[in-house]
Formats: C-alpha cells, structure tokens, sequence
C-alpha cells in the first residue's frame, strides 16, 4: 500500500521503491467559458472532483499516484469568451509529453491521462502514442463523460446536443460547487446544429464526419444542452458512476501484463 496517492507528496527517495505496477494519473482539465451560468473552472471542478471520488472507492492495493492536475488546456474553440485560458495543441502536446518523461525517469511505466475537456482530446491522442514510441509507456486516455452514464440519466437529445455547460456538467457542478452555479440564468441552451443536421445528416459536432466550430457556432451564449434541467441528485449520481467506471479502469490498469505487451518486436514469421 502506497503511503499516499499523490505524486507531489513522496519524498524523491521513495519513487526507488514503488512498486513495479504503481500507475500514475495524469488529470487534464482546462479553464474556459461554460455559458453565462457556469464558472470558466468547471472542467477543472469536475476532474478534481471525479478524481476525488475515485481514490474513495479505489481499492488500498492498487497503486495508483495522481499527479498534479494540468488546469489550462487546449481550449482554442472557445477564444472567443473573456476569461478563456488556453495553450496551444502544441504546447499542451509538449507539457504532456515532458511530464510524461518524467513519470518514465522515476521507473513508473502506466500512465493514464484523465482529461475533462473535448478539446483536449486529440492532443492527448497524440500524447499518448508519442510517449509510447519515446518511453515506452503504457498509456491509456481516459475522459469522464465517455465512461457512460447511468440509466436514469441518459437522455438521447441530452446525449447528442447538450455537449457543453447543459444538464450534465451543471448538475455535476450542483453537487461539487453548488456556491458557483447560477441556476437564475441557466437555461435550455439549445444547439443550433439541432436545426443544421435535418440538413446535414452525416455531419456533426462531435460525432459522424466531425466539423470543426467555435462555441459559438453552436450557441451565442457559450452552453449547449438544458441546463435549467439539472439537479444535485442527478450529479451525485453521475459522479458515484464516473468514480466506479474510473476506479475500475485504474485498477485493470495496475493488473496488467506491461512487461510483455511492451516486449514485442517486429517478426515477420510472428
């Protein structure tokens, strides 16, 4: 059992003795805009708070160590919002692959990568492959909203259209930092693309054929989704979902053959 599950908190002589299926976790998050009625932290609220509620229900003997949460992002679609921080693909994409070295240096070879942003997600893709081919590293992305859901939460609508600041991520924040939610302007954000894909049926934001957009392409206001919708409940029953989904995946992470995964080699009589 390791003596703590932060990365920050061991002393260097301890990373010596770790032990060899220790998986460090990366969270990725960003700072940006999340409509008129969310704080520009929401991504950052939710990863810490997932992350949080995972380690509860984590089993002891998995060595997991988080390391420090990497709050701005790759957040270049929503620019056009004050308060937006944002670094470019480029740099996110060399902050993940440096620290990512680093985790290689200290003898760690699991990694995952919890990100909570959508815009993060190609840049760790490519992360994630170039810190195999560099380091040989073990590395799996893993994003909160794509864990599943709960059956009382799914909603078709919700699913396709309410992709940013609508019910689920202000419910979420309901539960996490209701202080920071101003529930008198949220509201049914409704996305423009709900009208657009009649017309466009193989074309969308986020799935089918991609298109690339600013936020507000999608919405004027920054949000998309009902958020008038949600409920603390709702929340609490998405985070339990999360940190169970979340804590399983670190631990069939832990439980891996690495060794032998990383060991082949190009056989042409394979």
């Amino acid at each position: 059992m390791l003596p703590t599950r932060y990365w920050q908190d061991l002393p260097w002589p301890a990373f010596r003795d770790l032990p060899a299926n220790t998986v460090a976790v990366l969270p990725v998050a960003s700072i940006e805009q999340h409509g008129p009625h969310l704080p520009v932290s929401v991504d950052t609220t939710i990863n810490q708070g997932v992350v949080a509620r995972t380690l509860k229900v984590l089993p002891a003997e998995v060595p997991v160590l988080v390391l420090p949460t990497q709050c701005v992002g790759n957040s270049v679609e929503h620019l056009r919002f004050p308060g937006t921080l944002t670094t470019t693909p480029e740099t996110l994409l060399t902050l993940v692959t440096d620290i990512g070295a680093s985790v290689a240096r200290a003898g760690v070879k699991r990694l995952v990568l919890v990100n909570s942003h959508g815009g993060n997600v190609s840049v760790l893709d490519i992360a994630a492959r170039r810190l195999r081919i560099l380091h040989d590293l073990f590395v799996v992305n893993a994003m909160w909203a794509r864990m599943g859901k709960p059956e009382s939460q799914r909603d078709p609508v919700e699913s396709t259209y309410g992709i940013h600041a609508g019910r689920d991520e202000t419910a979420v924040l309901l539960a996490l930092r209701p202080d920071l939610v101003q529930m008198d302007k949220a509201r049914n954000f409704v996305s423009r693309w709900q009208g657009a894909s009649n017309r466009a049926p193989r074309i969308a934001p986020t799935a089918g054929a991609p298109l690339a957009w600013q936020a507000q392409d999608l919405n004027p206001a920054g949000a998309v989704g009902d958020a008038s919708a949600a409920t603390a409940a709702q929340g609490e029953e998405i985070l339990d979902f999360a940190a169970e989904k979340m804590a399983a995946l670190w631990s069939e992470v832990a439980a891996f053959d690495v060794e032998s995964w990383l060991a082949n080699e190009p056989n042409p009589d394979a």
